[in-house]
């Protein structure tokens, strides 16, 4: 693709100044970067806000008449932003990903035009998260009778009960618990092996995880390499995981919201509040920054 310098309009041969609309097929680009996210093992959650975001920004620019230098996609770019805030009513957060976001797909294109645009401030807040004794209650609501119920249902309450287990005991995102394989387990050394969005790796089952998963997979009629299905052997859906955990979380009778994410935030401030070593923890969550990790130990100190 041509490039440009738009920081002053550019006339053509014929002496019509070039509209930038016309220089960029965004969503052609906006395709390319999407790919490099799923190359680089993004999650599916992060690459559907992502691919979101990018084009809700460039159908708000297609809408305009035309844009002829980097100063006018800049403006543009301002009143975006002032749209979100005040017709929209977005977060400051949300605000701070669209920036970031942007920002990047526009680079990654090698396109410049905001590069002296300033990333607003993220309000951060410590994430909430459940005692030990709330897991506890959380686990012991997920029950099944062995001489009386049915073997589906036995099957689907095992299958749940270690998908709970394992968001809390092993910190798993969603994305990582999903695609989980039977092969990721090693039952004679007690580890599961994690393939994570930064990197890989290696996470020590305690004995009565290590059963429940030996238990469920011996019960399951399903064959799949899959570690966690669903009835038809098929692998679960981010959003069936989270509406499953709440269902149990309003059974159990915490008050608190309870999701997956709530669940690896409680795993890794409870190793806090056991004095493991914060960069240890950062290996286990499989964070590629410490500052990310830092965040829970403002729970762990409270």
């Amino acid at each position: 693709m041509e490039t440009y310098d738009f920081k002053n309009e550019i006339i053509d041969k014929n002496g019509n100044k070039i509209n930038i609309l016309d220089v960029y097929n965004f969503n052609k680009i906006k395709e390319s970067y999407i790919t490099s996210l799923k190359n680089n093992n993004y999650s599916q959650n992060t690459i559907k806000t992502y691919s979101s975001i990018i084009h809700k920004f460039t159908t708000y620019l297609k809408n305009q008449i035309a844009i002829y230098n980097e100063k006018e996609f800049i403006k543009y770019f301002n009143s975006y932003i002032l749209y979100l805030k005040q017709v929209k009513n977005v977060s400051q957060n949300y605000i701070y990903l669209v920036t970031v976001v942007v920002k990047k797909f526009l680079e990654f294109n090698n396109i410049h035009f905001l590069d002296s645009i300033t990333t607003p401030k993220r309000i951060k807040s410590p994430p909430n998260f459940l005692t030990q004794k709330e897991v506890k209650q959380l686990l012991d609501s997920i029950t099944w009778d062995e001489n009386s119920d049915s073997d589906f249902r036995i099957i689907t309450k095992l299958r749940d009960k270690l998908i709970v287990t394992l968001l809390y005991s092993s910190g798993l995102r969603v994305s990582e618990l999903i695609n989980l394989s039977v092969d990721n387990v090693n039952f004679e050394g007690k580890q599961l092996s994690i393939v994570g969005k930064n990197n890989s790796r290696v996470i020590l089952l305690d004995e009565s995880t290590k059963q429940l998963i030996q238990k469920y997979l011996e019960k399951r009629t399903q064959k799949s390499n899959y570690l966690v299905v669903n009835k038809s052997g098929n692998p679960l859906t981010p959003r069936y995981v989270q509406l499953m955990i709440k269902k149990y979380g309003n059974e159990s009778g915490i008050e608190k919201k309870i999701t997956p994410h709530i669940l690896r935030h409680s795993y890794a401030t409870h190793l806090f509040e056991q004095g493991v070593n914060i960069k240890i923890i950062q290996q286990l969550l499989g964070h590629s920054n410490l500052s990310t990790t830092q965040i829970y130990s403002q729970d762990a100190n409270n």
